[in-house]
């Protein structure tokens, strides 16, 4: 299963630190963000990784320079979201579905990847969202965003559970959609209304970086871990 990690963003969230570095290589326990997603994407056994990347690009590509097996492919004008994004790299992805992965994003417990491998189910499913409770999301700012039914498929929920960045698609539906800029929800709305996205609720805790209390939340996250 190949992966994508979207690392596009422009991180106006993370201001003033992503006026001079890339979003995706902010440090966080001592390792860029980026290198925590790829540290999940290699779990995931792809013959092939994706990363973009727009704003200072080429710092992104100066630091996969030597990673084997993936590729960074640099959006020249605007910003394409998350859905774009994954359009536009489908010539490197291929047809099979994807595992998509938020670099701004720090998992602890068993592999992100590893969790949605073993829960993913194509006969049923068009998509599959990793989540967490709200009590087990760091630097969440707001409610939740699903529901899982009893037949596994998703509903939208306020009080629910958070997505936590990490899921795997089928790439069909990108074709209908006439946006060149777009998020994955547009992709995933569909899904949602026949009950073809899933939800697998991860066993660890997640923090979402993209601002900058993120960083010590979840560096105060990977410690805790650590010392159990």
């Amino acid at each position: 299963m190949n992966v994508m990690i979207f690392a596009a963003g422009l991180g106006t969230r993370m201001r003033p630190l992503t006026e001079t570095t890339a979003k995706a290589l902010i440090p966080v326990a001592g390792r860029p963000l980026l290198d925590h997603a790829l540290e999940q994407a290699r779990a995931a056994l792809p013959a092939q990784t994706v990363v973009n990347a727009h704003h200072h690009a080429q710092q992104v590509q100066a630091h996969l320079a030597t990673e084997a097996h993936v590729t960074c492919v640099v959006e020249p004008g605007p910003v394409l979201e998350t859905g774009g994004g994954l359009r536009n790299a489908l010539p490197l992805l291929g047809p099979d579905p994807i595992m998509t992965l938020n670099s701004d994003a720090v998992w602890t417990g068993p592999s992100a990847a590893q969790t949605l491998r073993a829960a993913w189910d194509p006969s049923r499913m068009d998509g599959l969202l990793l989540l967490v409770p709200l009590d087990r999301a760091h630097g969440r700012k707001g409610g939740g965003d699903f529901a899982i039914t009893s037949s596994g498929a998703l509903v939208r929920d306020a009080d629910g559970m958070v997505y936590t960045g990490a899921g795997i698609v089928k790439t069909a539906g990108l074709a209908h959609i006439t946006d060149q800029v777009f998020s994955l929800r547009e992709l995933w709305a569909p899904m949602t209304a026949e009950g073809l996205l899933h939800g697998v609720v991860h066993p660890g805790h997640w923090a979402d970086v993209g601002h900058p209390e993120g960083i010590t939340l979840a560096e105060t996250m990977l410690r805790e871990q650590t010392r159990r």
